[in-house]
């Protein structure tokens, strides 16, 4: 059979390797009992690394298209029909099939790529990705949006937006922070939802001033928690010798802080915390933009 195997490609080489001989197989270009080229051979003909064409060859056996014969080489083998089908076999002879279709008929591999991506960003999400470099910061602003929806909410960076995971079936968010980055790494039919961090006078507003001998201790795994929970204190006029500011993340973050008169903490700490405290949570994300979310989604 015909090969077409390029390096100027997305696609990587083992990838179009072995979809093209799955292709064979399906279409009858390639019959039961054929021997397939050495992974030597298709390393000399095509330029590639052997180990790239026994990857290829390694997928579709364990996908049950071909078969190691030792001394002899991989052979198509035939296909069993009467057991239940393996999903994942049946998912691939669809894809092949379709992809056969397509190429019998003219349209080129870019346009169909193009089409079925735009198909993908279509359909309901399957679950809300929360993009942010900082990992403890995005542990907390998943654990403020899990309640709020109710599609699975997973995580990551900047550059998991490359991630074929992240570019189908996810609706993302993102704080305005990050909103050139995440712009420029997703593309433009992935759908993203920047999130405004809640306000600083809105938290503050109808807050009664701790009198000066009251102790407040400031309890998180995000640093930056710390840091703005102590800018803001100072800034309304909270002596610095009253805040105790206590990383999480440390050994001993714990202890007597049920002695502090308040106890201010982020939603994901507020549910691990000692039972005796009653801590006052800031939230990161504001209430508007989760409630835009949950409208966003059609499944919540």
């Amino acid at each position: 059979m015909r090969l077409w195997l390029t390096r100027n490609s997305d696609v990587s080489l083992k990838e179009q390797l072995s979809v093209q001989i799955l292709l064979g197989i399906v279409s009858g270009d390639l019959g039961v009992g054929e021997r397939l080229p050495s992974t030597s051979q298709l390393a000399r003909r095509w330029g590639i690394h052997s180990n790239t064409a026994r990857a290829a060859y390694r997928e579709l056996a364990d996908h049950g298209w071909i078969e190691w014969r030792r001394g002899s080489g991989f052979y198509v083998v035939e296909r069993d029909t009467n057991p239940a089908p393996d999903p994942a076999v049946e998912l691939d002879r669809l894809i092949a099939s379709f992809l056969e279709t397509s190429r019998r008929q003219g349209h080129a591999m870019g346009d169909v790529r193009a089409r079925v991506l735009r198909w993908f960003s279509a359909q309901p999400p399957e679950r809300v990705f929360v993009i942010e470099p900082e990992a403890e910061l995005r542990e907390i602003m998943m654990a403020e949006i899990r309640p709020a929806v109710t599609l699975p909410v997973a995580g990551g960076g900047i550059e998991d937006c490359a991630s074929a995971h992240v570019r189908t079936g996810s609706y993302c968010v993102a704080l305005y922070d990050h909103a050139a980055e995440v712009r420029r790494a997703l593309p433009p039919s992935v759908p993203c939802l920047l999130l405004r961090s809640s306000s600083v006078p809105g938290m503050l507003a109808g807050e009664t001033r701790p009198s000066p001998d009251t102790l407040i201790t400031v309890v998180s795994r995000w640093p930056g928690l710390l840091k703005w929970t102590r800018t803001v204190l100072s800034a309304v006029g909270i002596d610095e010798k009253a805040l105790d500011l206590r990383d999480a993340r440390r050994s001993g973050w714990s202890r007597g802080l049920h002695r502090a008169d308040l106890v201010v903490t982020d939603s994901l700490m507020a549910t691990r915390l000692p039972a005796r405290c009653r801590p006052r949570v800031f939230p990161i994300i504001a209430r508007p933009s989760l409630d835009a979310l949950r409208r966003s989604l059609p499944s919540s």
